[in-house]
């Protein structure tokens, strides 16, 4: 190889893929020859020797993410099957002998469900602001608070006309 073809080799840009977990993919350009293309032993990302700080500060963010989603999903589940549930109940008590008490109590399952599955985005709404805000993303943890004061002047506007 000729000296402008080393040269030319060792400042090429290579593109790779690498992936810490097959759902986490990235891509890392290397250059230079002499780079590596296998990552530190300290979980630092490809050309940052050290960055374990950095990498350790970004997988704990993932956690919380993740913890936040599940926060999120099991409030949306338990809203869903609770008031799923109430309904069945009720088509249940239909089969009961009829009287004032089994109508009253069909009533109130019917429109205890239906509150429910009307509360319950609202619910995820104010568990997913306060999650935000306990990330630090103020931002959009001031939107869910203004959607919810929007939600709470509407409510009692209605319950006023």
């Amino acid at each position: 190889m000729s000296e402008p073809e080393e040269a030319r080799a060792a400042c090429a840009s290579v593109s790779v893929v690498t992936a810490e977990h097959p759902a986490v993919a990235r891509n890392v350009a290397v250059t230079g020859g002499a780079a590596s293309l296998t990552p530190p032993m300290d979980g630092a990302p490809m050309g940052q020797p050290g960055a374990g700080a950095a990498a350790q500060v970004r997988h704990h963010h993932r956690e919380r993410a993740v913890v936040g989603d599940r926060w999120i999903a099991r409030v949306l589940r338990v809203g869903a099957v609770v008031s799923g549930g109430m309904f069945v109940l009720s088509l249940g008590l239909e089969a009961m002998p009829q009287s004032e008490r089994v109508h009253v109590a069909i009533d109130l399952l019917r429109k205890g469900a239906a509150s429910l599955l009307l509360v319950t985005p609202v619910a995820r709404l104010a568990v997913a602001g306060t999650l935000l805000g306990l990330r630090g993303e103020w931002r959009y943890m001031a939107m869910a608070a203004g959607v919810l004061g929007l939600l709470a002047i509407a409510v009692g506007t209605g319950i006023q006309a």
